[in-house]
């Protein structure tokens, strides 16, 4: 029988744990007697577990982190010297570190972490778990390299345990960080085992739909990087049918090992993704519509998900969003709805210092090709230079130098053209991109095309134009077809004109990039003149002038609105926004 003193504590655990599953709950109770408990001098087991207790639900109900880190301090303190105690012991450390990393105290974090793995040796769950939340803490703070490491450690520690599962997802996620590091060369081996393990895997089905779905996640954003539009397209239709199967399978992880029980993300979340890295490729393989339309599901699906249970993950997916689709309203020559959305993406980063952090740069880039489509071009490179100066990716300070070698070829800015050529050239340019390399052919030939050097422009269009037909590039295609165009009309080869412009036209129609039919438009009305038929020459004029109109209407709407002041913002604290819910200007890929 338990002493009278055990009786005590016993039955205030009980009481506690009542008052905590009460409906509703009454946490304030729950804690007292919690706390009362340390009042019979229990032993050290009930001691630990009771002080975890009280940090996770005071972390959980309470807004006093302070008392929640002490009494898990103590939890952690305790537990490490009791043996058999794993989930207390292991629990403590990981929830312990989570909480001095929000706090910004992540030198606090590792050293717990790396004692919990070292003492979590013999239980795979626990051991694997740790790692993950360590790989993590590295990856936040861009140690790529030693995440990689531990997560290579995952991997063969998986292996020997039999945990195939957990196997893979190392695997994966350490093919992600490569990915992120911009390690292309040393991602398709890591890509390649997982894919092997997955195609043989004899496991459960779902398992291996799921490692499937992070496997082609990883795969289309591997060839979106390298500006492979149309070598991606088998993957990412693999990649929605296996949501598809996903998403009409109940999600049980059932496994031979107890490590095999860890998820990347849930399902909904996956679905989530799925919609927007078939919106990156439709954007960049210029089918407009399309990504307006899946950036459509996708926000209605996110708010849905928010309303549920509102993670940092979903506003995430929802400024990628944003990014994309603001470039395809620009595309679309639609700047009024641009310019709401950079105003949502503001409000989401203003929310949220630490988005702003990571994609404040984008923001920048974002305001400069909007200013660049408002003709505001003193705004334009201010935006681009503030996003040059925060940003540490390689292909974002590609796409802003282009851009930024645009705005000083129309300001006829030759010598800042020419001080930033070593970083635009095509032949030496720091990004492994195919699209944005064939973008720097064609601001090469726009360069040439401004300095009346017509056939050296047609020879780097020329190369623009089979880069982007290999991969599938239609807005680079429309933009050289349309340039070629008017070099052909300059040198008054107007038969060689018309079979440039005809197909820029029609490619520019089905984007649809509004600047590329106004331009096409009004090489045609010229060609038709020469031709002498008035007919199609009044017909382009028509053309022309509702382009222009439609174009002018939405300028002046767009400099109306309050929003427009943030071209202004360059550095520091975003500016108040209010939210409701380029053209040959811009090399929008």
């Amino acid at each position: 029988m338990a002493s009278s003193q055990d009786a005590w504590y016993l039955s205030l655990l009980g009481l506690a744990e009542h008052f905590r599953t009460s409906s509703p709950p009454m946490i304030k109770l729950c804690i007292q007697c919690l706390q009362a408990v340390f009042n019979f001098k229990p032993p050290q087991r009930v001691e630990a577990r009771t002080h975890l207790q009280l940090g996770n639900i005071l972390l959980s109900h309470t807004k006093n982190t302070d008392l929640a880190k002490n009494h898990l301090e103590q939890a952690w303190l305790l537990s490490q010297v009791i043996n058999s105690f794993d989930d207390v012991k292991f629990e403590a450390a990981s929830v312990l570190a989570e909480l001095y990393e929000q706090q910004e105290q992540i030198w606090l974090s590792k050293p717990i972490l790396r004692k919990a793995i070292e003492l979590s040796q013999h239980n795979v769950y626990w051991h694997c778990r740790l790692i993950f939340q360590l790989a993590q803490i590295h990856a936040t703070e861009k140690d790529y390299t030693l995440a990689s490491s531990l997560l290579g450690v995952g991997v063969d520690y998986a292996h020997i345990s039999n945990a195939s599962y957990t196997r893979v997802l190392f695997l994966l996620s350490k093919g992600m960080l490569l990915l992120i590091d911009k390690k292309l060369q040393e991602v398709q081996p890591v890509l390649n085992q997982a894919s092997h393990l997955i195609e043989t895997w004899t496991g459960a089905v779902y398992q291996k739909e799921y490692l499937k779905v992070y496997f082609l996640v990883l795969q289309v954003c591997h060839y979106l990087m390298a500006g492979q539009v149309k070598s991606v397209k088998p993957c990412l239709k693999q990649l929605q049918q296996s949501i598809q199967t996903i998403m009409a399978t109940d999600d049980v992880f059932m496994g031979p090992s107890a490590g095999d029980m860890f998820l990347w993300m849930p399902k909904e979340h996956l679905y989530v993704l799925v919609y927007l890295v078939t919106v990156m490729h439709s954007m960049q393989a210029g089918y407009m519509e399309k990504a307006q339309k899946y950036t459509d599901k996708a926000l209605m699906q996110i708010d849905k998900l928010k309303f549920v249970d509102n993670k940092p993950i979903l506003s995430v997916f929802q400024l990628m969003l944003l990014e994309h689709i603001i470039m395809c309203r620009l595309v679309m020559g639609n700047k009024t709805q641009a310019l709401q959305e950079i105003a949502s993406a503001a409000a989401l980063c203003k929310h949220c210092p630490r988005l702003l952090e990571t994609h404040g740069p984008q923001l920048h880039t974002l305001l400069g090709l909007y200013s660049m489509s408002m003709n505001c071009m003193e705004a334009a490179e201010a935006q681009f230079i503030a996003a040059l100066n925060t940003s540490r990716e390689r292909e974002l300070w590609t796409f802003a130098n282009l851009n930024l070698a645009i705005v000083y070829l129309r300001g006829k800015r030759e010598a800042d053209f020419v001080a930033l050529h070593d970083r635009i050239n095509p032949e030496s340019l720091p990004s492994h991109s195919h699209s944005l390399r064939a973008a720097a052919y064609y601001v090469q030939g726009l360069q040439a095309f401004f300095q009346g050097r017509y056939n050296e422009a047609k020879r780097y269009l020329r190369e623009t134009l089979k880069m982007a037909n290999a991969e599938d590039l239609n807005r680079l295609t429309s933009c050289s077809l349309v340039l070629l165009g008017h070099i052909f009309l300059s040198l008054g080869n107007s038969r060689e004109s018309m079979n440039m412009v005809t197909p820029a036209m029609q490619l520019a129609s089905k984007i649809p990039d509004v600047h590329v039919q106004l331009w096409a438009s009004a090489i045609l009305k010229d060609l038709h003149r020469i031709c002498g038929d008035s007919q199609r020459e009044n017909e382009a004029y028509q053309r022309h002038v509702h382009f222009s109109q439609m174009l002018l209407s939405d300028h002046f709407q767009a400099s109306q609105m309050p929003e427009h002041n943030l071209i202004m913002w360059t550095q520091g604290p975003l500016p108040p926004v209010t939210t409701d819910s380029p053209s040959t200007s811009g090399v929008l890929l």
